[in-house]
């Protein structure tokens, strides 16, 4: 299998285009720091953290699900989410990794953000509010949880640069 490409950005585009762009490169880019990783390299981690790159794909799978599909669209979680022991400090987005395959790990991270995808494109515009409230009932708009979600994806890509060199020197892109 050949590494895959990262999207490119238009230097100018609408604001909903940007958005979107922006977030697909770094969805790319997580995805690109497990190219070719095996099941055991997956479950690495960098000390002092017990972050993993299959920890990192789940934890932003269970993001975008979170987000999109029961933030914004108000549905319940696919599976596994549902089933997960959720108890305070246990972290069970990340810790379902260590249970999954390679190809078990990338294909929940694959179909969480073709769900996200689907249901950022049948907004109807940036200003739709989410079906779910914060504590205070004020909803956020979809350009809010786009930004949130460019901001999470970054700050873990830089965490899945570092493990990832730290396994096999490969350097990000």
């Amino acid at each position: 299998m050949s590494r895959p490409e990262l999207p490119s950005i238009e230097n100018q585009g609408d604001e909903r285009t940007l958005l979107v762009s922006f977030l697909d490169y770094y969805r790319a880019d997580l995805l690109d720091r497990a190219w070719a990783m095996s099941t055991e390299q997956l479950q690495i981690s960098l000390a002092p953290s017990s972050l993993t790159l299959g920890n990192l794909l789940t934890h932003m799978a269970w993001v975008e699900q979170h987000w999109f599909r029961g933030r914004f669209d108000g549905e319940e979680l696919a599976d596994p989410w549902p089933m997960l022991d959720w108890s305070p400090g246990n972290d069970p987005e990340m810790a379902i990794a260590a249970t999954l395959s390679a190809d078990q790990v990338l294909d929940l991270y694959n179909f969480s953000i073709d769900d996200s995808r689907r249901r950022i494109d049948a907004a109807r515009s940036l200003d739709q509010l989410s079906v779910e409230s914060r504590e205070d009932e004020e909803p956020w708009n979809l350009r809010w949880i786009l930004l949130h979600m460019i901001e999470e994806y970054a700050r873990h890509c830089g965490h899945a640069d570092l493990i990832r060199e730290s396994i096999d020197g490969d350097k990000a892109r």
